[in-house]
């Protein structure tokens, strides 16, 4: 018999990879490139929010450092008006108070009384009382520089208070349970703060006991800073039914002339 012979299976190599062509890799790079991109994006959106959020943010600019004469000063252009310019100076001696006669666009007084380097004022519209019956309003403006204690002359038509300015009274004032120099400015302060300020005047026409009395609703609601009274108390200074002291004194304390004669002065 013939011997079978034994059939040797085919072993089936497995198919080569398809050569790298550039035609291929740039196929394949532009299959992936779209979504590659997309999401090298998202991470760089990612990473950016959040160096945003690490940044610390700088303020667009300075805070404006203000005093208690920023008011004052910006309410006035010191090329066109002669009155000084707000400085807080340290004070020199006894606490000073000053009246000046201010005709604007209303006619009326400006009570100041120095307090903590700088003259805290009063708009008083009849002016001060010797009589302890009469309240006068009084309508608090902005802090005034002591070195406006000697101004007096004209300030120019369309300015801020643009008008005359008399300087009608001047002297130093004590405040109420004040034991001397020492203390009496921290007397002042405090009754100033309380809305209870007690003062003894001690000038050439305002003379003796006084108080300013901080109001609730009195006067002026648009204003935005509080109305007071100043009210005479009852002493040997105390004028009842006679010509009161605006009446009587119409000139300038320091140098008599009339405010019709300042005004022609300039």
């Amino acid at each position: 018999m013939t011997a079978r012979k034994r059939t040797t299976p085919t072993k089936t190599k497995p198919a080569k990879a398809t050569a790298k062509t550039p035609a291929t890799r740039a196929a394949r790079k532009g299959a992936a490139g779209p979504a590659s991109k997309r999401s090298t994006t998202k991470t760089a959106q990612k990473g950016a929010k959040k160096a945003t959020k690490t940044i610390p943010k700088v303020a667009s600019s300075a805070k404006t450092k203000t005093t208690p004469l920023t008011e004052y000063n910006r309410k006035r252009d010191f090329k066109k008006t002669r009155e000084p310019a707000g400085k807080v100076a340290a004070r020199t001696g006894k606490l000073r108070f000053v009246v000046q006669k201010h005709d604007a666009s209303h006619l009326h007084f400006d009570l100041r009384l120095e307090l903590d380097g700088v003259m805290k004022s009063w708009a008083v519209p009849k002016g001060p009382s010797a009589d302890p019956s009469v309240k006068r309003l009084a309508m608090q403006v902005e802090d005034h520089p002591i070195s406006y204690n000697s101004f007096e002359g004209t300030i120019p038509a369309g300015e801020y208070g643009g008008g005359t300015v008399m300087l009608w009274d001047t002297g130093t004032y004590t405040p109420e349970f004040s034991t001397g120099p020492a203390d009496d400015e921290s007397a002042a302060q405090a009754a100033y703060d309380k809305g209870d300020f007690k003062v003894t005047f001690h000038g050439h026409r305002l003379k003796g006991s006084y108080v300013l009395v901080r109001t609730k609703g009195f006067g002026s609601r648009s204003a935005s800073k509080p109305s007071w009274l100043l009210i005479k108390h009852r002493d040997d200074y105390a004028l009842t039914g006679k010509k009161d002291l605006v009446e009587r004194y119409t000139t300038s304390v320091t140098t008599d002339r009339s405010m019709d004669e300042i005004t022609e002065a300039g």
